[in-house]
């Protein structure tokens, strides 16, 4: 049974603005990383298992402790969080490095919407400030990176020293940039080279020490790295001509030229490029590509421990020699257009974000206010005897060993000679971030893009096909008018109009500078569709907003579930539709990719826990009432197949239909999840230790009688209240319509009652 549908019916969504767009998010600094002042973080744990920690430096074991932050502003106590060692050569370090994890003993607790924290000791930085301030750069830089700040950490009340407090890579990071969480992110670390090893993913799965290179951090039951391996196919082995356009379809290239920037003027050899290592790889769902991510960046701002001088090096053969391989760095660096827009990112950088004048008085700002902090420090001398003195020389000139320059001499001899390298031509525009409001019938199509160059007014247009007739372009602008954010923020948009059912757009985005330079992407056109919904006869059958006891779910917890039933006669594939709990948010949740046969049911948990898997939601029901809804696939619009908005619930009662896919919505007192709804019971008694005796029931009108006197309340079959009692043996039921009433007593009895 299945019907066309073409009508405007989704103009109930009209203000949906849903946005198909690569461009990363940056969160505020919140309460966690303020860095106008230095927090306090306090760690109370039992001594014994303390020094059971610090005997014993390799183990990952973490253990219960109770934390304590104190900005200033708020005062927050988290009783039973997880706390371990963290870092490589920290961990045999007299000042080490720790890991607060607060969803260890307490499975989905987040800290202001943190899981992890990361307390740094930075023992090897004299100055306790050179991963500050890379962190810093790069997200001014525009790079999706982890927030940071310093921290004074006490353990017992006795204090450890000054810290940096970074924000810990995992789902919630990625969720936070990039809007999504459900792809696979690898913790890269050495010998993370990127080097092709064959078409077999299982290749990349190869150990060092005892863990992975490329260690898969979500979907971990999957353990599928197939996408890494493509990724890694396309990197090495894509010829030269095409390898900014088959590449561009994998990883978000334009970014990591800005991150090859920013690591050759930090002179960051720990990180990819010179040590394959210290990276994260995300594969962003919404775009399909791998986002590269920083790690770990301490050993920059001239630290070393090669023996090589960081301030001059070649920054277009930065890589490590003698036979290793970066393709990463080197393909990229190799291609002309690539290397001429690299050159004028590190120009950028150089010249608008880390000049002297600009730097220094920002370094010097955050110098003044950790100094007290380093001169109390009982660790600080620790490792390699430093004195105070040393702390304010080490801004200015090399301390000798590791600490081969000052961070300011670093600064000025790195920006002088990169000037004396670069090498710098005309551009061809950069462009990315390109994405499309999402459409619906009867709507126009906005699209954006992100477009930069060294004019800063190129022309931009949307060049497009309508159902594969000839090419057309509308101008793009950048005046917060056109969709485009706000005026002068690089960000172009422009529109297609009325769009009609049936419809196949293709298009990209050009931009051409005063110079005559052009660029057009993406090289293969992006599709937009507009079609037909066949509106399968998919049901939400039953759900329960509130499951305290009823059944669990394959990790023993009990959380609200969703009954999808397919009353079709044939089978139906769910993987291209959608569930939502908010009907101006259709795409939601993507259904798991699996078809549902005739008459067969599935239980979807509405836990807000995805990484648990397929059958797993990213939201959660409201005991209080809301909605939800299946939408059909996106290039139909998101054509709503079933609705529904509800009020209160009963926890451990189900609301479902009667019978399957019928019209009438009931509660059951017994719930049926996962099977049919039709139990052929009028009176059932659900969860009661004593039962109740109701009768009449079904009752006419009139009087219904209890065998002893109790308190209730009385809920219609859409769970509004419609009567309470206390201390009663009788309910007068002659004014109610007729219908299906539940009876919910003190004693957690529930009784379905019939009025006939």
């Amino acid at each position: 049974m299945r019907r066309k549908v073409t009508s405007g019916i989704l103009l109930l969504l009209t203000f949906i603005t849903n946005i198909l767009c690569s461009q990363p998010s940056f969160p505020d600094k919140g309460q966690v990383f303020v860095d106008s002042i230095v927090p306090r973080i306090d760690i109370f744990i039992n001594p014994d298992t303390l020094q059971w920690i610090y005997d014993n430096p390799e183990s990952n074991t973490e253990f219960h402790a109770n934390f304590i932050f104190d900005n200033g502003i708020i005062k927050d106590t988290v009783i039973d969080v997880g706390f371990r060692l963290r870092g490589n050569t920290s961990r045999w370090a007299a000042k080490k490095s720790f890991k607060v994890s607060f969803n260890k003993f307490e499975p989905g607790r987040k800290y202001y919407g943190l899981e992890k924290l990361n307390l740094n000791g930075e023992h090897n930085d004299p100055s306790v400030i050179r991963a500050k301030l890379c962190w810093d750069l790069l997200r001014e830089f525009d790079i999706p990176a982890p927030r940071s700040n310093h921290v004074l950490v006490y353990i017992n009340n006795n204090y450890y020293g000054l810290y940096i407090n970074v924000e810990h890579i995992d789902e919630e990071f990625v969720d936070s940039r990039f809007g999504n969480q459900d792809g696979n992110l690898y913790k890269c670390l050495w010998p993370a080279d990127l080097d092709y090893l064959g078409s077999n993913p299982d290749l990349y799965k190869f150990t060092a020490g005892e863990r992975r290179a490329y260690a898969l951090k979500t979907n971990v039951l999957q353990d599928d790295y197939s996408d890494l391996a493509h990724f890694i196919d396309v990197l090495n082995n894509t010829p030269d001509e095409q390898l900014v356009c088959e590449l561009d379809k994998v990883f978000n290239i334009y970014d990591y030229l800005k991150i090859i920037a920013v690591d050759i003027f930090t002179g960051n050899w720990d990180g990819y490029i010179y040590n394959k290592n210290n990276f994260y790889l995300y594969h962003n769902t919404q775009t399909g590509k791998f986002e590269y991510i920083p790690y770990d960046p301490d050993n920059t701002y001239g630290i070393d421990w090669f023996g090589r001088d960081w301030g001059t090096r070649n920054i277009y053969d930065w890589q490590q020699h003698g036979g290793e391989v970066r393709p990463l760095y080197t393909r990229l660096i190799s291609n002309s257009k690539l290397k001429d827009q690299f050159s004028f990112y590190l120009n950028k950088l150089i010249t608008e974000y880390t000049d002297e004048n600009l730097f220094f008085p920002r370094m010097d700002e955050i110098k003044e206010k950790i100094t007290p902090y380093v001169e109390v420090d009982p660790y600080y001398t620790l490792d390699y005897g430093y004195t105070i003195s040393d702390f304010h020389n080490s801004y200015i000139q090399a301390l000798g060993g590791h600490v081969t320059y000052g961070l300011k001499p670093y600064i000025q001899i790195r920006n002088s000679t990169a000037i004396e390298q670069l090498i710098l031509n005309s551009i061809n525009p950069v462009i990315k971030y390109i994405g499309n409001r999402k459409l619906f019938i009867g709507q126009n199509l906005w699209v954006r893009a992100y477009v930069e160059d060294e004019d800063t007014n190129p022309e931009v247009k949307l060049v497009y096909t309508i159902n594969y007739g000839s090419s057309q372009f509308k101008f793009m602008y950048d005046d917060g008018e056109h969709f485009d954010g706000e005026e002068g923020d690089k960000i172009y948009g422009g529109v297609i109009l009325d769009i009609p059912v049936n419809t196949t757009i293709k298009y990209r985005i050009s931009a051409e500078d005063n110079f005559g330079y052009y660029s057009i992407m993406p090289c293969s056109p992006v599709i937009v569709e507009l079609l037909e919904s066949e509106e399968p006869a998919l049901y939400i059958n039953e759900f329960m907003a509130s499951n305290d006891s009823t059944i669990a779910d394959e990790y023993g917890e009990y959380d609200d579930w969703i009954e999808i039933y397919n009353g079709d006669e044939e089978q139906v594939w769910l993987g291209d539709k959608y569930l939502s709990d908010n009907l101006q948010n259709p795409d939601k949740w993507q259904m798991p990719d699996i078809n549902l046969e005739p008459g067969d049911f599935i239980l979807i948990w509405a836990d807000n826990d995805p990484e648990q898997g397929a059958n797993h939601t990213d939201f959660k029901l409201d005991i209080d009432g809301e909605e939800i809804g299946i939408f059909d696939a996106e290039n139909t619009g998101f054509f709503f197949i079933d609705t529904i908005t509800f009020g209160q619930q009963i926890t451990d009662v189900s609301f479902g239909r009667e019978p399957d896919g019928g019209y009438e919505w009931i509660f059951y007192i017994i719930p049926t999840p996962g099977y049919s709804n039709v139990t052929g019971s009028i009176v059932e008694i659900f969860n009661s230790d004593n039962l109740i005796k109701v009768y009449p029931n079904p009752v006419n009108n009139g009087i219904v009688y209890f065998d002893k006197s109790l308190n209730f309340q009385l809920f219609n079959s859409v769970g509004q209240l419609i009567a309470r009692g206390t201390k009663v043996r009788s309910i007068d039921v002659h004014c109610l319509n007729k219908g299906i009433y539940f009876i919910v007593t003190d004693e957690g009895v529930n009784i379905k009652l019939m009025i006939q």
